[in-house]
């Protein structure tokens, strides 16, 4: 735990804080403890009903619904962020003037040697 350290853009999580991690009432860790067991139960119920033999109808998931979902309309989910603004910003804008200055200092370039008549045009009809 000492040597961690957090990153810029992300915030340390709850789990890695030691002053929540190892104090904890013993209210609190009876609460962590019933929460484990309710989810503990339900996977067992899970389980149980996805290894049926017998079973004829479809099991529903809702972590699983929730996260395709999730993946199927990413918009109403999203937030804008540092990250995500740099990320658009990188991928959307930047590439488009670093083509811009590529074909313009070409075209700048080729028209110079034109008018000082130095191009060696290849395919050249009159030559």
């Amino acid at each position: 735990m000492a040597d961690y350290r957090e990153a810029p853009l992300a915030t340390r999580p709850k789990t890695l804080d030691p002053n929540e991690y190892f104090n904890l009432s013993p209210e609190q860790r009876r609460l962590e403890e019933s929460r484990m067991a309710l989810r503990a139960n339900l996977k067992r119920q899970y389980q149980i009903e996805l290894n049926n033999p017998h079973r004829k109808e479809l099991i529903e998931d809702p972590a699983l619904t929730r996260w395709v979902y999730a993946r199927a309309n990413p918009y109403p989910n999203f937030r804008v962020t540092k990250k995500t603004s740099l990320l658009g910003a990188i991928c959307g804008v930047v590439p488009l003037f670093v083509m811009y200055y590529v074909f313009k200092t070409d075209r700048d370039n080729k028209e110079a040697k034109i008018k000082a008549g130095t191009l060696k045009r290849k395919f050249s009809l009159l030559s």
